[in-house]
């Protein structure tokens, strides 16, 4: 092999296949079909967070706290699961890519377990733990899906504003996603009959919505992963960053180079490239990263808002609205935002702009105090408000991952965004499903009284007055910690 340049270049001897260049346009095709993955993560994210602990409470008569926990414990199943499917797709070589086939498996086998979630083939206790074990399943699955999807645009661009773009787009879905399956779920429920025959349906209507999003996001991206596969589609490892131009200097010791090395390990049957550390090694990776870290403690106390937001809406609109129907236009209110401020939230970056956008979520969830005293038309006002805040956050802490990904591949020369994507899925999931935990908790320190009627019971002033509290509070001191914790993001190595 020959040495040419300094001698920290090496260049790829005569007969090596030239790295086809990194796909830096961003095609309608592959920018709608990775965004098609939102309808499998936004219906995953508003339908349980909406409707499952109101139907544990209300429906199966399960005690607030109790509820809470069905809730809660799947997303801790999946803190353990998560980091292991990022590394199973970080070490998969298949025609498909490494994340595709995963995202395909794990959203069609999700779609079947959430509509056991609310199959409801039984009342009472008995009902409920069926319910946990579908939610179980279904948490499962959404791990196989998730974590190689939130992977995937560090790998389909190079630059920065590519990664922004295929972010956007995705955010905007999961305003779509929430849109329709918030607005159209609750109806669904009373068009159904209520009670466990309602919930059926919404069951039906959500495995559906996420079983097209799998196959849209399998077959939108199918070119962007051909670009960026591994072997002998591309003739070099994806971690090593390519541009248009090639060939491409890569850093790399000289001693690796000579004989002195010593020969070549015979392979293994299943070998492990050089480049692909241990487990241990990765975690070890990113905790010694401050700008992932700071992302990741971000994400986790901002999720738990988000997970208070959605469970506490129903309990919201039916004690305090005193309108059980206006849930459908909380949650409109809320996510509407996210498909008519994207295009101005891009113009901001980073920490700076989810500083900005926090302030605004804030704001509207404290001025839901004040819901009570207010005419309908200004409590929605105050959750679009706070909906304008939430898909800025959204978008600033998406685009951040991949950005944080890149930096890491290229300071490492490690292959490991599925990892970083699992820690990172893990502590949004952790966050998202704490959030009616914690709304659980105060409902039960408050008095809530269940009810297996279908039918939400009576409640005491003091219970009402702890559903208003939380729902308002709980988020507006989530999201002022969120903002603190990512002050560590543009700490230096």
């Amino acid at each position: 092999m020959a040495i040419t340049g300094t001698a920290r270049t090496r260049v790829a001897p005569p007969g090596t296949p030239t790295p086809r260049p990194n796909p830096g346009v961003m095609t309608r095709r592959l920018r709608f079909g990775y965004a098609s993955g939102s309808l499998v993560t936004g219906t995953f994210t508003t339908l349980p967070g909406l409707l499952l602990l109101p139907y544990l409470t209300d429906t199966l008569g399960v005690g607030a706290a109790l509820a809470g926990v069905i809730v809660f414990v799947p997303k801790a199943w999946d803190a353990v699961l998560n980091p292991f499917v990022g590394r199973a797709s970080d070490r998969t070589r298949t025609r498909w890519g490494a994340r595709r086939p995963y995202v395909l498996g794990g959203g069609l086998a999700m779609a079947l377990a959430f509509a056991l979630t609310f199959a409801g083939p039984l009342p009472g206790t008995a009902g409920a733990w069926f319910t946990a074990a579908g939610y179980l399943l279904t948490a499962t699955a959404f791990a196989f899906f998730q974590v190689p999807y939130v992977a995937m645009p560090a790998e389909l661009a190079d630059r920065e504003a590519d990664r922004m773009r295929l972010v956007g787009g995705r955010v905007a879905v999961i305003g779509v996603a929430a849109l329709v399956t918030g607005g159209v779920a609750p109806a669904l429920v009373e068009a159904g009959g209520g009670g466990l025959a309602g919930h059926r349906w919404v069951g039906v209507f959500g495995a559906t919505i996420i079983a097209l999003g799998a196959l849209w996001v399998f077959a939108g991206t199918a070119k962007g992963a051909a670009a960026t596969r591994t072997g002998k589609a591309t003739g070099t490892s994806a971690s090593v960053p390519t541009s248009a131009s090639a060939p491409v200097p890569v850093p790399t010791p000289v001693p690796a180079l000579t004989p002195a090395a010593g020969p070549t390990p015979a392979p293994t049957p299943t070998p492990t490239p050089a480049n692909e550390p241990t487990l241990r090694e990765q975690f070890a990776a990113a905790r010694s990263n401050p700008p992932f870290m700071a992302l990741l403690r971000c994400v986790v106390v901002q999720s738990v808002a988000t997970g208070v937001l959605l469970a506490g809406a129903p309990y919201f609109a039916e004690h305090v609205l005193h309108d059980s129907s206006g849930v459908g236009a909380l949650v409109a209110a809320f996510v509407a935002p996210n498909l008519l401020t994207m295009p101005l939230w891009q113009r901001l970056r980073g920490p700076r702009g989810y500083t900005v956008a926090s302030t605004l979520f804030a704001v509207g969830c404290l001025l839901f105090l004040a819901a009570p005293v207010l005419p309908e038309g200004a409590v929605l006002l105050s959750m679009a408000l706070a909906g304008t805040g939430h898909a800025g956050q959204l978008l600033f802490l998406y685009a951040m991952l991949p950005d944080c990904i890149a930096r890491d591949t290229a300071r490492t020369e490690r292959r490991q965004a599925g990892v970083l994507s699992g820690v990172f899925t893990t502590g949004e999931g952790l966050g998202v499903a704490l959030g009616p935990f914690l709304y659980g908790l105060v409902l039960q320190l408050s008095g809530y009284v269940s009810s297996g009627t279908g039918h939400a019971a009576e409640q005491s002033a003091t219970a009402e007055l702890g559903m208003l509290v939380g729902f308002a509070t709980l988020p507006a001191l989530a999201t002022v910690a969120a903002v603190l914790l990512l002050r560590a993001y543009d700490r230096p190595y």
